[in-house]
């Protein structure tokens, strides 16, 4: 299994960035959270027994879940942008 490379996860923060220097906005990190996640998801579909993996990804997910609940409830218009630029489901 390997880490997020420097370009996805540039990609990842291009897709939502609120400004040219924007690294760790809340939006930035829903980002690279989602794809860190596609990412495990993908080699847990050709490893079922890595439990450490599943693991790691039951926590990225909380993670999401927590940031996502706050950019909710502090800016609604980003939280709606970000959750449909990136197709998530809520």
């Amino acid at each position: 299994m390997t880490m997020i490379t420097h370009e996805n996860k540039v990609k990842a923060i291009d897709l939502v960035k609120k400004h040219e220097n924007d690294t760790g906005s809340v939006e930035a990190q829903v980002s690279i959270l989602t794809n860190r996640i596609k990412e495990i998801t993908a080699h847990l579909k050709s490893n079922k027994h890595d439990v450490m993996a599943h693991r790691g990804l039951l926590q990225l997910v909380g993670k999401r879940k927590r940031l996502l609940g706050y950019l909710e409830k502090s800016d609604f218009d980003s939280y709606k942008s970000v959750v449909s630029t990136l197709g998530l489901r809520k």
